[in-house]
């Protein structure tokens, strides 16, 4: 192996280096698997560093899964997983509709694509340095939590922040009530888990949250969508519905609608609510986006006070989708019922994410962090808005807030097929027939207007 150069004086600590180069060589099949790699002691001598370094970083790199290490012989270069580039390179028209597709396909290398379908916020709008700095405040504190389990129902002082925090939206309930999770969509597992069999019907918006259809689907749910309008869910369809399948549950999202951006009226969430009590239904809401209203919005809960209601929300928006902090609020026989589904599926969840959530929101920087993103949307929802409709899109509604806007192009093309055609320029759609509970097909498109500055977007569709 030739030597490296390692500075002694940088800032990079040296087992950085040492890895990284190492990495790199193997990366680059300077090293090829199966070569042996200079003892410790060799290593350290002909580099002039200390043979502790060399150990570390020897150790790092067999976690890594680059170096083997074989007792009484040393370490070796271990062979590198076969890299399959041709189905991956390529879109397969056959993938285009299937949910799995458009998270694969937004999830990975997203440095090397445009992504106006995206459902997250640009890393460059989160709250980085507020983290950082909670992250340093978190690790000088004593204690078991970095190492041990956390409590059943989460870390306590968040869930009594979040109490108050419900509070200010007109929903009561006291801690008991309020169980944490890894994220909205943990918490719709744990709901579709204690509810639904399979075989049941159970309603969803239409259009609505993918994934959620993906996951009733795998419980073997009867996924039944309820028309969207402007003011939310069509409720005259919804009775038809209710009364054709008997459901026993409904999920929806109420406010800032994913994907059209509509919030629910208050006659329509008092109509929502009587079906509800008529047909002996339980209704989730969702309601991940609501922090980014920019004013008192009406919600389901408020209304119901947590009676047929379960309300569930999350920081995964507006924070980190990495910390996965979630949490649902419901009454306190289904809280219990719904805790103990977590233990017996997961567990608890991570109580070093909880605690350094709790840090973000008591030490002010949330709600700076909430203004300054409610500007950016409102001035980029106002370009992207014009953008589209100077190509002659049709907008459903525009959003009091949020990061969406569901759109069509004049032509109302189908847009699966839009979505393949822009995926092979790199730029990744989020089509419509996605938000479909049945995938059927849809001319309307998601975007995210956060991520719609690069003009190589809209170049595609006047292209």
């Amino acid at each position: 192996m030739p030597m490296l150069s390692l500075e002694i004086d940088s800032a990079t600590p040296l087992i950085e280096q040492i890895t990284s180069a190492i990495k790199k060589m193997i990366d680059d099949r300077g090293l090829r698997a199966g070569v042996g790699m200079p003892s410790i002691r060799k290593f350290a001598q002909e580099h002039g560093i200390s043979r502790f370094t060399v150990v570390q970083a020897y150790d790092r790199l067999v976690a890594m899964g680059y170096l083997q290490s074989r007792k009484g012989s040393g370490f070796y270069v271990a062979p590198r997983p076969r890299t399959e580039t041709s189905m991956d390179s390529t879109c397969q028209p056959d993938s285009a509709v299937d949910v799995v597709w458009l998270l694969r396909k937004s999830l990975e290398d997203r440095s090397s694509k445009t992504m106006p379908g995206a459902w997250w916020l640009p890393a460059s709008w989160m709250e980085e340095t507020g983290i950082r700095k909670s992250m340093r405040t978190l690790a000088l504190k004593s204690g078991e939590f970095l190492t041990a389990y956390g409590t059943p129902s989460g870390y306590l002082p968040l869930r009594e922040l979040l109490q108050s925090k419900l509070a200010g939206i007109g929903i009561a309930a006291d801690t008991s009530q309020i169980i944490l999770t890894a994220g909205v969509t943990h918490a719709m597992d744990l709901v579709t888990r204690h509810l639904v069999r399979a075989g049941d019907a159970v309603l969803v918006d239409d259009p609505g949250y993918f994934i959620l259809f993906g996951g009733l689907k795998s419980f073997g749910a009867k996924v039944i969508g309820v028309p969207w309008n402007q003011d939310g869910p069509d409720t005259h369809a919804m009775e038809a519905l209710i009364r054709e399948h008997k459901p026993k549950v409904f999920f929806t999202n109420t406010i800032l609608h994913n994907p059209t951006g509509a919030s629910i009226s208050q006659p329509v969430a008092y109509r929502v609510l009587q079906l509800a009590e008529k047909y002996d239904l339980t209704l989730v809401e969702d309601d991940i986006y609501g922090d980014f209203h920019p004013a008192a919005a009406t919600r389901l809960a408020t209304l119901d006070q947590l009676n047929r209601v379960i309300y569930v929300s999350s920081f995964s928006k507006s924070v980190s989708a990495s910390l996965r902090v979630g949490y649902f609020a419901c009454s306190r026989e289904m809280a219990a019922n719904l805790c103990d589904v977590k233990l017996l599926t997961g567990l608890t969840t991570s109580e070093v994410s909880e605690r350094l959530m709790y840090q973000l929101l008591t030490d002010g920087h949330y709600r700076k962090h909430l203004d300054k993103l409610r500007a950016k949307l409102t001035q980029a929802r106002q370009r992207t808005i014009v953008k589209l409709e100077k190509l002659g899109f049709t907008i459903h509604c525009e959003p009091e807030g949020g990061m969406f806007i569901w759109a069509k192009p004049g032509d109302s093309a189908n847009s699966a097929e839009m979505a393949i055609a822009a995926a092979k320029t790199g730029i990744m759609l989020a089509p419509g027939n996605m938000f479909r509970p049945n995938q059927e097909a849809s001319p309307w498109l998601r975007f995210n207007v956060a991520h719609c500055d690069d003009e190589a977007t809209f170049e595609f569709f006047s292209g």
